[in-house]
Order: C-alpha cells, then structure tokens, then sequence
C-alpha cells in the first residue's frame, strides 16, 4: 500500500473513533439550493455569523447560474476534518470543500486534491497571482505547486464596548496600550464588582464580579500563537524539525492570559463561560474575537467597535488565515466544470463577502472597501498586513493543535496545570507528532 494513503487510512480511523469528543456541535444543516440538474456538493464549517453571508453568496449564484445547484452542507470544523479524512478514503468526497490553508499540506501530501495551477492566470487560467498578498498566495503551495482557491484573510482583532469605555473614562478612539502593564490596567478599569469597585480598587470583591474587562475564553490557540510571537518565540525551530513552543518565550505569553484569570482577576475562568454571550449581554467589555464576529455584532444591544489586536509582547502580531477552497484529485467532467465556474465567480464577488467582517483575498476588493462601511475588515487586514503571523505550515499541523497544543492551553487557563508544566507536555507530544509526520 502506498505510504502515503496508508497515513490516510490510520488518520481516517483515528479521527473516526475521534468524532464523539472532537466537536461540541452536531453536524450543521444541508442546504439545498437551486434546482439545476448539476448539483455540487459542498462541506464548510463556517457556523459563525459569517456563515450566513456565505448562503447568501450561494442563492446568488443559484439564481444567475440555474443550471447548476449547489447542497451545502454545515459541518463543524473537528467534525469536517475527520468525516472529510473518511470520505477521501472511501473514494467519495464531496465536490468542494472549504477549510484553512493550514490545512493543505496534509491533504496534498496524501495525492487526493486537485492542482489548481491552471486556474490561475500564470498557468492560463482566470485568478491572477499577483492579486493576492505574498504570505495568502505562498499558503496556497505545498512542494512549490498550487492546490487552493483563497478566499479571505481572518484572523484576530478585538472587539470593544464603547459605552464601557466612557463609563470608565477611557477613550474608545484613542492609542491602545502597547505593552501587557498597560492592557492590565486597562482592563482593570473595565472590570467591576456588584458595588461598582474596578479591579485596581483595595475594596474589589473578586467573587462578585459583574463586568469583566476581558475573556481568555475563545480562541486560546490563536491567541497564545501571537502573544507567543509578540515575546519572540515560534511553535516549532526555524528547521521545521524541534518543537519549540515550550521556551521562555512560549512561558511567558501563556503565563500573561492565565495571570489575568488568577492574579488580576479581569477575566473569568475559561470554563462555563461564553464569551460572545458576555460580551452581548454587557457582561464583558473588550472581547479577542476575529473578523468574523462582525455580523453576530450587528445582531446585539451593544455599542461596539472593533479594533486590533492586544500587545503584550515587547513587538505586535495578530494571527491571521485564509479560508481556502479545495477540490478533489478525482472530479472531472461536467461536475470539475460547474465548480470551477462557482469559484470563478466567488472570485468575483468577494465584495460580497467583505460584508461578513472577513478581508476578502484579492488585494483590489480590499482597496476598495470603504472606512464607513467595512472599518473592521480595514483595521483587522491592515494589521495582518503590517504584523500578522499565520499557521505552521506542515502535514501535521491540525494534528499538532487538537492533540498537542490546545488541551494543555486548556489545562493551564483553568487553572489544572502550570504554565511551564502545560507546555512541556505539549512540546513533548507535539515533537512526537511532527517525528512521526517527517
């Protein structure tokens, strides 16, 4: 058997017997638009507020392509990568599907995506290479040779309660702190007690805490990979070979996010709390959350404004990735037509998709955007720009995060482990992941 499908093969039955406890959600619901008689078949795991932009995206094709139809099919991101692993194995992937670039090492290593070369305009096709940023257009290699349709940068910024802010006599439109010292005392000001006493306050009554400054609670992965990157570490040496998330750099960063759960109390402990609920329900007031929190905050009672992302380190960073687009190795025909030509066309609306919060790929549709309508997609895309970090880039990556990295950043944030303790562990399973993966 073929090395490289026989990886499949134990991934596959790995992330089967996996699926119980890898996803909170069940599987999303299948929506079945358009009555073309060539139908293509599409998983995504956009369950956010971003999502609904998507399908909106999808009836609008329908309606100007109504020779084809599309079902797409809401799957939670753990749960998609294991039920796709299954179906690439058992010859019966859907027609499209999207995911993170980070991911798309490990599905072109095992030969079961297409190239996608000849859709970009240095190979004859229609996606012209040089609209795309450097760090989008490199993440759509693997061994120099192109598999995905991006279709966005997303990545971390935060989101702010303007009225919180002004209670507490802080200007929501002013320069942010640039160091942890200075995010401390801001959140200090934002977190008050049932009596109204902040968190800086001798009379504060930590066990009664009505509104926190900030949450750890979402996205601890993301976060820790760029706090890790603010201190000057890495998750793995510049060699690709030694896991390195475990230095003082990596101590460091994680020792911030858990200090302001135990040291400084401004943010609750991770477990049993919703940090998207607090933040609606006025509960909380700066909220780590990414670009595609944009359409979830126009649904709420919140006077809210998004900003970039906290620096804590002694150099800025925000983690971003692209939402990227793969096509099976084995469509053809009819079918391999009617996708291409709903990418083509996702292409060319990706204005539309600026309406969800995410940057949308093209360099051009982002110059385009206009301050007073898409003033997060412009803060969040110029700070990729200027100092996002993306993904490790290997076969292993997603193996990497689920297994190794994220329960011990769990561990430590509620307070089970050390953080020196908590990513010891992780590097030691995490070095024995990426041996395996070389």
């Amino acid at each position: 058997m073929n090395g490289n499908i026989f990886r499949l093969v134990i991934l596959a039955l790995l992330a089967v017997l996996a699926l119980p406890f890898a996803a909170v959600a069940q599987d999303g619901e299948v929506t079945d638009l358009g009555e073309g008689d060539l139908k293509v078949s599409f998983w995504h795991g956009l369950g956010g507020s971003d999502g609904a932009t998507l399908n909106e995206m999808l009836v609008n094709f329908v309606d100007e392509n109504p020779d084809i139809g599309v079902t797409a099919e809401l799957i939670p991101w753990d749960t998609l990568y294991a039920k796709l692993q299954a179906a690439f194995l058992a010859g019966t992937p859907p027609d499209l599907v999207l995911m993170h670039a980070s991911e798309l090492p490990q599905y072109a290593s095992y030969g079961v995506i297409r190239e996608m070369s000849d859709w970009y305009t240095s190979g004859g096709g229609w996606l012209p290479d040089e609209d795309l940023a450097p760090s989008t257009y490199g993440g759509m290699h693997y061994d120099g040779v192109l598999y995905g349709i991006p279709l966005d940068n997303h990545g971390m910024g935060q989101w702010i309660n303007v009225d919180h802010f002004e209670a507490a006599g802080l200007d929501p439109d002013g320069p942010m702190p640039d160091s942890y010292e200075g995010w401390v005392e801001l959140f200090q000001q934002l977190t008050l007690d049932e009596n109204g006493n902040n968190a800086a306050s001798d009379d504060f009554d930590a066990e009664n805490v009505v509104q926190w400054g900030y949450s750890v609670r979402q996205y601890p992965r993301v976060i820790f990979l760029a706090h890790l990157a603010q201190h000057g570490g890495s998750l793995v040496s510049e060699d690709g070979t030694t896991v390195t998330v475990n230095s003082e750099a990596g101590i460091a960063a994680l020792q911030n996010s858990v200090d302001l759960v135990y040291k400084y109390n401004v943010s609750p402990v991770p477990a049993g709390f919703n940090a998207w609920e607090g933040y609606a329900n006025g509960a909380l007031s700066v909220l780590p959350a990414g670009t595609w929190f944009l359409n979830f905050s126009r649904t709420i009672d919140v006077n809210s404004k998004a900003i970039a992302f906290n620096q804590f380190g002694p150099e800025p960073a925000a983690w971003f990735g692209a939402h990227t687009f793969f096509v099976p190795a084995i469509l053809e025909g009819e079918k391999l037509g009617a996708v291409e030509t709903l990418l083509q066309w996702v292409s060319a609306n990706q204005g539309h998709w600026a309406m969800s919060g995410q940057v949308p790929a093209l360099l051009s549709v982002q110059a385009s955007l206009d301050p007073e309508n898409f003033p997060s997609n412009i803060v969040m895309g110029a700070s990729f720009a200027d100092h996002g970090v993306v993904d490790f880039s290997s076969t292993v990556t997603a193996e990497l995060y689920r297994t190794g990295l994220e329960p011990e950043l769990n561990a430590a944030l509620n307070g089970q482990k050390t953080a020196e303790q908590a990513l010891n562990d992780a590097a030691e399973r995490m070095q024995a992941i990426l041996d395996r993966g070389e």
